[in-house]
């Protein structure tokens, strides 16, 4: 019988070697050092092979058990190797059930979340676990997905994709198709991420001049404009290019943004101060025939690129560590609550985060709408007066 110590010590040789355990189990060790697990058995009067995994992803103890398992099932009439066929045929692989899952939940998710979840799947956990039966993925066969992903420089990347994972695996047992989620064998198993914050202005007097350098931003009239009503509006820079004129009431200043666009898929009005009005009229006769308010300068069927308003930034000389276009929402996140002393409940309503009254349910988009109205007029008018060199960085009685 084999044991774990004697596994270790066996050398690969010029040819495949079979190192034989007990009961038709043996290790096949190939000349690049790989150790598979193979099970020779009989049934129907004819010698078969089965697989059983890869040594040390599949131990030495678990071969036996699957080896058990098998000659258990050949033993009542049933082909180890058919019902493995079956299994995948029937929809038990962890990429049909991933898939599933998928297709599932995908229509609750953003357009561009979704395409991230759908290829980290495809590109770091189906090919090399994809058609393996859900109820048998072990957690170092897991691992062993997210090592090639550490391997390779994209640790947080690996952590996303345990995740994404997990949440198969969870889906999978619910529906009676596993007994229990392997990932969550892995903690701490991967290097941990650095949590790394958008770069952000937050002080008023390093925000002045930032908003004075992109008044005076001499580039096109497109990317000046969203440039100027980013801060304003303190939306996510996505949902900030994907404007589009008919989600906005110039005459109520008003701004609709539909679930689909949001990260939280919920929708979000956005109260327009005068000044974000004035700004949007400036814009209105160069891009309002249009769809989109911020088009590519390319083509006007497209929003301006990701890029646009952190290149602006660059070329103003922001640098990279202090500024980003995301940065704009933490300004207003903090300058509302320790200098102008807004109640938190409503910036964070305006961020588009999910808020819960005292119930814990979560509040309609026309929640607090007149208290919301003039908290976005007064930070206006606070950014202008920083500009200005009138508002205060301090809060005042």
């Amino acid at each position: 019988m084999l044991t774990d110590v004697a596994i270790r010590k066996i050398k690969p040789g010029v040819k495949p070697r079979k190192i034989f355990d007990e009961r038709g189990l043996y290790l096949l060790i190939t000349p690049a050092g790989g150790r598979l697990w193979r099970l020779k058995y009989r049934f129907g009067g004819m010698e078969k092979l089965l697989a059983l995994g890869r040594y040390p992803d599949v131990s030495l103890a678990d071969a036996r058990d699957k080896r058990d398992e098998a000659r258990k099932l050949a033993a009542n009439g049933i082909d180890p190797a058919e019902r493995r066929k079956a299994e995948r045929q029937l929809g038990e692989t962890f990429e049909i059930i991933g898939r599933e899952w998928y297709e599932r939940f995908k229509p609750q998710w953003a357009l561009s979340h979704s395409r991230t979840v759908l290829a980290r799947m495809e590109q770091n956990l189906f090919p090399f676990i994809g058609s393996l039966p859900i109820n048998e993925i072990t957690s170092p066969e897991l691992l062993a997905c997210l090592r090639r992903m550490e391997a390779r420089g994209v640790n947080q990347s690996a952590h996303k994709v345990k995740q994404i994972a997990g949440m198969v695996f969870r889906y999978a047992i619910a529906s009676g198709r596993a007994e229990r989620d392997p990932s969550a064998d892995l903690r701490g198993a991967l290097a941990p991420v650095e949590k790394k914050h958008f770069a952000a202005i937050t002080d008023p007097k390093q925000a002045a001049g930032l908003l004075r350098s992109m008044d005076a931003y001499a580039g096109s009239i497109v990317v000046r404009c969203a440039l100027r009503l980013a801060p304003l509006v303190f939306l996510r820079p996505g949902e900030l290019r994907k404007a589009e004129w008919a989600e906005i009431d110039l005459d109520q200043a008003r701004w609709i943004i539909p679930p689909w666009r949001m990260k939280m898929k919920q929708a979000l009005i956005v109260p327009l101060s005068t000044q974000a009005v004035a700004i949007l009229r400036e814009l209105q006769p160069v891009t309002g025939s249009g769809r989109f308010v911020f088009p590519s300068a390319r083509s006007a069927q497209r929003p301006m690129s990701d890029n646009a308003v952190l290149s602006a930034l660059r070329r103003m000389g922001v640098p990279a560590e202090e500024m980003t276009g995301h940065g704009f929402r933490a300004l207003a996140r903090t300058i509302l609550d320790e200098v102008l002393g807004v109640r938190v409940d409503l910036i964070e309503h305006q961020l588009g985060h999910a808020v819960k009254d005292p119930n814990g349910r979560a509040y309609n988009r026309t929640s607090f709408l007149p208290e919301r109205a003039k908290m976005m007029q007064n930070w206006a008018d606070y950014l202008d007066g920083l500009k200005s060199g009138t508002s205060t960085s301090k809060k005042e009685a």
